[in-house]
């Protein structure tokens, strides 16, 4: 071996040791240690050089990148023997679905590989980070990684949030316009049924809240919220409906009776100016689905029955109590007021036979 890189370490009788500087590809092969003695001996070895993957770099990639544009980022590292591994990472989640080629270099002793990352640009990747890791036996567990952050541009994303799930009259809402997109939407335009806000007095906008105080049912309709980026715009809608004030019910009172019937009835008291005699039905925003109230007319008519059922007992034991009421004479009884003895007082009283009419027949 004549070679400046090679040199002697130790040499006697029994060892002859040397070392190679600097190892490149051509150092590969077979290597031969002689022992001159008749015969000669030899003993041989197979030196194996790995080839250490270059750094990768990634390619294809354009900042900003507009949402819903197709995306190519390609990984490459060249000299790797043998052919390295690469493998893609989106936030330190491995991304499978990729593109590997691996091609033979000049030399046919190393390999230079490729790998491709193909998806649509989405607004959830911006901020991203991709990377592309190279493993190989010859980096002793330490992979080579590049990185590349993602730049997503993409139309604001609208959203309406009211400060009150049951506006009524007299109260003030509040309507926050949440507006999110890359760059960053200019201040929101408030709109009413497709007009201005008739009210300004009222209807104030502070940056991206509008604030309505003192509701009435004039402010019913649907409050548009947009907003928008050099990318595109966006809105979004919220309908408002005022309902009206109700203060709390009045008192039930029951007064207790024998014969009677007591019908309660239950008396609102609203806001309003106009006076009605019809009883209107409000429906309470807390009430849970399916519950519903006693049925009245049930109720009124079971107390109506059982009210009549009791007069007519009354009437019939009245009429019986009458019929079986009072004083009962004997015939001695009615005819002794001037008769100076009993027989005569038989004889004078009332329906007594001797009093009778004969009673006579004729024949003819």
């Amino acid at each position: 071996l004549r070679d400046n890189r090679i040199e002697l370490v130790r040499a006697s009788w029994h060892e002859l040791s040397i070392s190679v500087s600097d190892v490149s590809l051509s150092d590969e092969g077979q290597y031969t240690c002689s022992l001159f003695t008749m015969p000669v001996k030899t003993s041989k070895a197979f030196l194996t050089v790995l080839g250490v993957p270059e750094k990768p770099q990634i390619t294809g990639f354009t900042s900003p990148v507009m949402e819903g544009e197709r995306m190519q980022l390609t990984c490459k590292t060249s000299g790797s023997k043998p052919a390295a591994d690469i493998r893609w990472f989106k936030n330190d989640k491995e991304v499978k679905d990729v593109k590997y080629i691996k091609e033979e270099d000049a030399n046919r002793k190393t390999f230079t590989v490729s790998s491709t990352l193909d998806f649509l640009a989405d607004r959830n990747d911006d901020g991203a980070v991709i990377s592309c890791r190279v493993d190989h036996e010859s980096l002793n567990s330490t992979p080579q990684i590049a990185m590349q952050v993602l730049e997503i541009h993409y139309t604001p994303l609208v959203k309406i949030i009211s400060s009150s799930s049951w506006p009524e009259e007299g109260q003030t809402i509040i309507l926050t316009c949440e507006s999110k997109g890359k760059p960053v939407p200019e201040p929101v335009l408030w709109t009413k049924d497709g007009g201005e806000l008739p009210d300004p007095e009222r209807m104030v906008v502070n940056g991206r809240v509008l604030s309505i105080s003192f509701l009435n049912k004039t402010d019913n309709g649907t409050y548009r919220c947009e907003a928008k980026n050099p990318i595109g715009r966006n809105s979004t809608e919220y309908v408002l409906i005022v309902h009206d004030v109700f203060n709390t019910l009045l008192p039930t009172t029951v007064i207790p009776s024998l014969t009677t019937a007591t019908v309660t009835t239950t008396v609102a008291l609203t806001a309003s100016t106009t006076t009605s005699a019809a009883a209107t039905s409000i429906r309470d925003p807390n009430a849970l689905a399916g519950q519903t109230g006693p049925d009245h007319a049930l109720i009124g008519g079971i107390v109506a029955v059982v009210v009549f059922v009791t007069l007519c007992s009354i009437i019939l034991l009245g009429r019986y109590l009458a019929r079986h009421k009072g004083t009962y004479l004997t015939n001695e009884a009615k005819g002794a007021e001037d008769a100076p003895d009993a027989d005569t007082a038989i004889i004078n009283a009332e329906g007594s036979q001797v009093n009778a009419e004969e009673k006579k027949e004729y024949f003819i």
